[in-house]
């Protein structure tokens, strides 16, 4: 690979990080709205917008892009920058974080340790001290689901919670909001029927 070449993908790498930071400030309605006005200002002569050839050829990532995914919606995404831009804090949000990369980026929705460990390794991330144990938190967390056969599986909170990351303050809505369900259907499974 050239100079030039690394140059210009460390230019772009930088511009694609600050704008998601400053996207970051917004909600999801507010930017979709920058976006289409930054997809308006770039389009052609015509009005025909000048990344509709890059959208068509990735449909299934603009499928994920709906579903209020903060990231960029590349397949060459590595791992090491999905994490960069998830930020996870604690192990086991990056267990959560590998698990999303691994089931969208390369359709592996079931997983186990090892899948992780090596995923880790990859993404160049510090070694976990005990993957085993921080694969066990994450299900105990309700961010994995067993998959059977030993294999783990990321849970549709877990989905949602990577979604929200790095902002923290909507991941933490995530898990209150399972947790608030958790408690509704609990009390509603401990009232007893009055005779």
């Amino acid at each position: 690979m050239s100079t030039e070449t690394q140059i210009d993908e460390r230019t772009v790498h930088t511009a694609v990080s600050e704008m998601i930071n400053h996207l970051l400030d917004f909600d999801g309605n507010t930017r979709r709205r920058i976006l289409h006005t930054v997809e308006t200002f770039f389009s052609d002569a015509h009005g025909e917008s000048v990344f509709r050839p890059v959208a068509q050829s990735t449909q299934m990532a603009e499928t994920q892009s709906a579903r209020t995914t903060s990231f960029a919606n590349s397949a060459e995404l590595s791992p090491k920058d999905f994490l960069f831009q998830k930020q996870p804090h604690t192990d086991v949000e990056r267990v959560a974080c590998l698990a999303y990369y691994l089931t969208h980026f390369r359709g592996i929705p079931h997983f186990k340790t090892v899948d992780i460990s090596l995923l880790n390794t990859e993404a160049a991330q510090v070694k976990f001290s005990n993957s085993a144990y921080a694969m066990t938190n994450a299900a105990n967390a309700g961010l994995l689901v067993p998959a059977g056969k030993g294999a783990k599986q990321l849970s549709a909170q877990g989905e949602r919670y990577v979604e929200a990351l790095p902002d923290r303050a909507a991941a933490k809505e995530v898990m209150a909001s399972v947790r608030a369900r958790r408690a509704r259907k609990s009390t509603r499974n401990n009232k007893r029927p009055e005779n």
